[in-house]
């Protein structure tokens, strides 16, 4: 599906579905839904609105069939004007796709700029929802059926005769292109069995798809580094770990700064396992490794000045006699000791070493992503992330971009209080303590081997795998956390004047 923006009326574009929309209460049209409504003989005004009684509410969909002209027109509801944003833009075109994808009349569609209009939103970021929203509803994963639904729709066409919208039209179908086929590689990856996405795949992966300089160290390499607690997680699996450092580079940056993702490839828990059921969906716990290994393909081909490392320290969580048990007391990297209270506390275990290695390059700041802690899902339920660290200016700072990039984050206390529950007899540390206040707990245990960079900790447990479709996606892998990076790392290579803030 190719995606563009069109400086021509929408009536003068050749097209098999016309999308335009309503605000609540409307009744009678304006904008270019007027235009439209006249062009077709007020068929809006009186047959949608009046005779059927169309009220615009958030997600009302009406299809009319136009026979003679041998289309239809699409007429999206926006909701209530003061409840409208750019989130509620990328939500409804993506539900319009997934409406219209398996469709042999709609090959070519074409549609009204939502939002820059009445609405008086910025055309740069309402084309780049339009955009991220059309090819997220397009997503599917079907490498494995036989029967495979393609997505039937040639040609998504945004309209736009401003001149000056137009041009702000471009440059947000451009970004939303790069970051929404960022999110669906990451799905991609996410989605796909462990059986076959293993560390050694998924560093080739990064080697061949991340577009930057990519170094991969195998098990003996690791080893000379001193990642003990990686190691220890990875040797009760047949498949052996890889530590990979991509680094991107450009101009003279503003920042540098490092991204960690979480990268247990199957967690079936070690030796304390994984109840079945909570088992069957863990090849999702490399959800973090995704985001930063498709974030650095984005930032590959946006060319922010800034330098970033992407860090994945990948391995699989496995219980076989080389196991490691409860009980176990490794040395990380840093030469902090861990007392092993858990196996299945593994994830944080990988990350201590990845946060030293990290900090041992430089860098300005540190942003690890991992699903880490059901304690996060059973907080923050899948409608938040949760996030903290050890400055809040920085904390904060990445909210921010993330709501601009239309992903939610909640920040998470870090009192001293949580982490008494990992005091140990025996190590400077216990893995996990408590039932309570687990995301917390987890947090002051990274913080541990952070010593002196801003740092800040992302736990998309909850919101890395869908058990249901959501409003943009299918069920299954979300992408989330790519957006949000995306977003952050842009703005700090922005001047303040470019409008992408």
């Amino acid at each position: 599906m190719q995606i563009k923006v069109k400086n021509e009326s929408i009536l003068d574009l050749e097209s098999d579905v016309i999308i335009v929309n309503l605000f609540e209460g409307v009744k009678i049209p304006g904008g270019v839904t007027g235009i439209v409504d006249k062009a077709f003989n007020n068929i809006i005004t009186d047959y949608v609105i009046n005779k059927e009684n169309f009220e615009g509410k958030y997600g009302e969909i009406y299809q009319l069939p136009i026979p003679e002209k041998n289309k239809k027109i699409l007429i999206a509801g926006l909701g209530k004007q003061k409840d409208f944003n750019k989130v509620k833009i990328r939500n409804l075109t993506a539900k319009i796709v997934k409406l219209l994808k398996n469709s042999d009349n709609a090959k070519k569609v074409v549609s009204i700029l939502h939002g820059a209009g009445i609405a008086g939103l910025c055309p740069k970021g309402c084309a780049q929802m339009i955009t991220e929203g059309a090819i997220s509803g397009g997503y599917e994963f079907n490498k494995y059926k036989s029967d495979k639904k393609e997505n039937k729709i040639e040609e998504f066409i945004i309209a736009e005769t401003d001149e000056e919208k137009f041009n702000k039209a471009q440059e947000g179908v451009e970004m939303g292109i790069v970051t929404a086929t960022a999110v669906n590689e990451a799905r991609n990856l996410i989605n796909e069995s462990a059986q076959y996405l293993y560390p050694e795949t998924l560093a080739q992966y990064a080697v061949e798809n991340s577009g930057v300089k990519t170094t991969v160290y195998n098990k003996e390499q690791i080893k000379e580094k001193g990642m003990n607690a990686f190691l220890a997680v990875s040797q009760g699996s047949i498949h052996e770990p890889r530590l990979i450092h991509m680094e991107y580079k450009n101009g003279n940056p503003k920042k540098k700064i490092a991204i960690i993702g979480k990268g247990i490839t199957f967690d079936a828990g070690g030796l304390d396992l994984k109840p079945p059921s909570s088992m069957l969906t863990m090849r999702d716990d490399m959800s973090g490794a995704a985001a930063v290994i498709t974030t650095m393909k984005a930032i590959s081909e946006l060319k922010p000045e800034v330098e970033v490392h992407a860090i994945v320290a990948a391995c699989e969580n496995m219980p076989s006699g080389s196991a490691y048990k409860p009980g176990d007391v490794i040395t990380a990297k840093t030469g902090r000791t861990i007392e092993i209270d858990n196996t299945d506390a593994e994830g944080r275990v990988t990350l201590a070493d990845a946060l030293a290695y990290a900090e041992e390059l430089g860098v300005d700041e540190i942003i690890d992503i991992a699903t880490l802690t059901g304690a996060c899902m059973v907080a923050l339920g899948t409608v938040a992330s949760g996030i903290m660290g050890n400055n809040d200016e920085m904390v904060n700072a990445f909210i921010s971009a993330a709501e601009k990039a239309g992903e939610r984050y909640w920040q998470m206390p870090m009192y001293d209080e949580y982490g008494e529950s990992l005091s140990s007899d025996i190590a400077d540390t216990k893995n996990t303590g408590g039932r309570m206040g687990g995301t917390s707990a987890a947090g002051i245990f990274l913080s541990k081997f952070v010593k002196n960079t801003p740092w800040v900790h992302l736990d998309i447990a909850g919101t890395a795998f869908a058990e249901k479709a959501t409003p943009e996606g299918i069920k299954g892998a979300t992408g989330v956390g790519i957006r949000a990076l995306i977003k952050y790392i842009m703005t700090l290579n922005c001047s303040g004047n470019c409008g992408c803030k």
